[in-house]
């Protein structure tokens, strides 16, 4: 542990550098009549620019919707450091109180600091950055010169980090714009020039935008890395450095991952600049209670078990491990009468967003998907996860279950084993620190699937993983 890293319980608190006080949560020193007012940020000089030729960005394309109703403002986030502008939208947008990962982050990233922020996926990390980013950026953006930058792994993730900020911003008179494949590059062109202050891009597309000098960097003051672990593993670490380097002027660099190992600690050593460390640790994340079922099937009933499973959960995602499979299952679940779509690498761009909406807003029951989604579906009402077969490794089922239990929600986390498949489960369960034991072996008229919690004993807790999956 480095001397900038203390330990409060559960929780790691980091002392800020240079005789800056380590206040600890914030919310807890600061009373309800403290006056509005922002964090200290560093003065700049306001761009010149024409507000009244600015349209907002069309976020037609954006597909997560959790709505929530708007509340009344100062919220708990003022307590935190956050300016009046950014927490009047977070009121309006219904984000009433932060959750463990954003309180422990949000001031440090406030004053300034170089952040790791080590949480699990659905602890709430997209606001734990957004907002002192969207707060510390207060100048207006040059034509193709945003000021912020987040960087994503799949361009899901980057529409639904997007829409999560863009309404937030849009009170603040910022515009927010998801850059990625697969979309229209004409749109996004378009959009840069009208001036954007924050885009959530994945990396292939913005060098593309970068290379024929349609988006340039140098303006760029605050870049976040999401899901930096995700990017390191699909090969995307020299084209992270490569978007890094051109930015040139920014000066905090935030970073995200359930992992702060291997290449996202090369990422750290060489890119930020004495970085606090914040961590939010199992006991303590909003994470809901996962309860994790092996269940034994035979091929030809494993469509049928599912439709059974969905008599009992509203929304689940099925996992599958090709998208042949993908579409196979889709097709027979569908014959059953059952409200199922897929999702995968070779639909259209538009086809994906198409599901994806109808799934966020409860049109669809069931979404099949390939692991291009284990990490770009970010909807915190999902009931279970489905494995159609046993996963491949530990890390593909951590990566494929934290779809649920999400934002303080309880979930399943369900593998479909046939009789061959018995040594994949167990050392699927040892890796997690089960007790190995054989699936149950079940078939789809089996009335314990349409209340899982009837499986009494079956149901396992995963204990303390290991320190290179926590």
């Amino acid at each position: 542990m480095s001397e900038r890293e203390i330990h409060l319980g559960s929780r790691m608190w980091v002392k800020p550098a240079d005789g800056a006080t380590a206040s600890g949560t914030l919310a807890n020193t600061m009373t309800e009549n403290t006056a509005r007012r922002g964090a200290p940020r560093r003065k700049r000089t306001p761009r010149d620019s024409d507000d009244s030729s600015r349209d907002h960005v069309n976020t037609s394309n954006l597909t997560t919707v959790n709505i929530l109703p708007p509340v009344e403002a100062p919220t708990g986030f003022f307590d935190l450091g956050v300016p009046a502008r950014i927490d009047d939208g977070l009121a309006a947008c219904g984000f009433a109180q932060p959750f463990n990962i954003q309180i422990e982050a949000i001031p440090v990233a406030m004053a300034g600091n170089d952040v790791c922020g080590r949480a699990k996926t659905g602890s709430g990390k997209t606001l734990a950055f957004g907002i002192p980013m969207l707060a510390r950026i207060t100048d207006k953006a040059a034509p193709t010169k945003p000021l912020g930058l987040v960087l994503v792994p799949t361009r899901e993730l980057a529409i639904q980090v997007a829409e999560v900020l863009q309404p937030i911003a849009q009170h603040a008179g910022m515009n927010v714009l998801p850059v990625y494949g697969g979309a229209s590059r004409h749109h996004q062109v378009e959009e840069m020039a009208k001036g954007i202050e924050l885009v959530v891009a994945t990396p292939l597309r913005l060098i593309d935008l970068i290379k024929s000098n349609e988006v340039s960097l140098e303006d760029v003051q605050i870049v976040t890395l999401d899901e930096a672990d995700r990017m390191a593993d699909d090969g995307f670490t020299p084209q992270v450095e490569w978007i890094l380097r051109h930015c040139v002027n920014r000066n905090q660099t935030m970073l995200f991952s359930a992992t702060l190992d291997g290449d996202v600690g090369h990422l750290i050593r060489a890119y930020q600049t004495d970085p606090v460390t914040v961590a939010v640790d199992e006991a303590t994340d909003t994470v809901g209670n996962m309860s994790h079922l092996f269940l034994g099937i035979h091929h030809m009933d494993r469509d049928k078990v599912i439709g059974a499973i969905a008599r009992g959960i509203p929304k689940l995602i099925v996992f599958c491990q090709t998208k042949r499979q993908c579409d196979k299952a889709t097709e027979r679940l569908q014959e059953l009468g059952i409200d199922a779509m897929a999702i995968h690498g070779d639909l259209q761009q538009k086809t994906r967003e198409r599901v994806m909406r109808s799934f966020a807003e409860g049109k669809l029951q069931i979404l099949v998907a390939t692991d291009v989604a284990a990490r770009g579906i970010d909807i915190d009402d999902i009931g279970a996860v489905i494995h159609y077969e046993p996963a491949k490794d530990v890390k593909d089922y951590l990566h494929r279950s934290g779809r649920t239990a999400r934002a303080g929600r309880d979930g399943w986390a369900i593998t479909l084993s046939e009789y061959n498949q018995v040594t994949q489960v167990r050392i699927l369960q040892r890796m997690m620190k089960m007790e190995p034991t054989k699936a149950v072996d079940v078939f789809s008229n089996d009335k314990r699937l349409e209340q899982l919690d009837s499986f009494g004993d079956d149901i396992k807790a995963a204990a303390t993983l290991a320190p290179s999956m926590s």
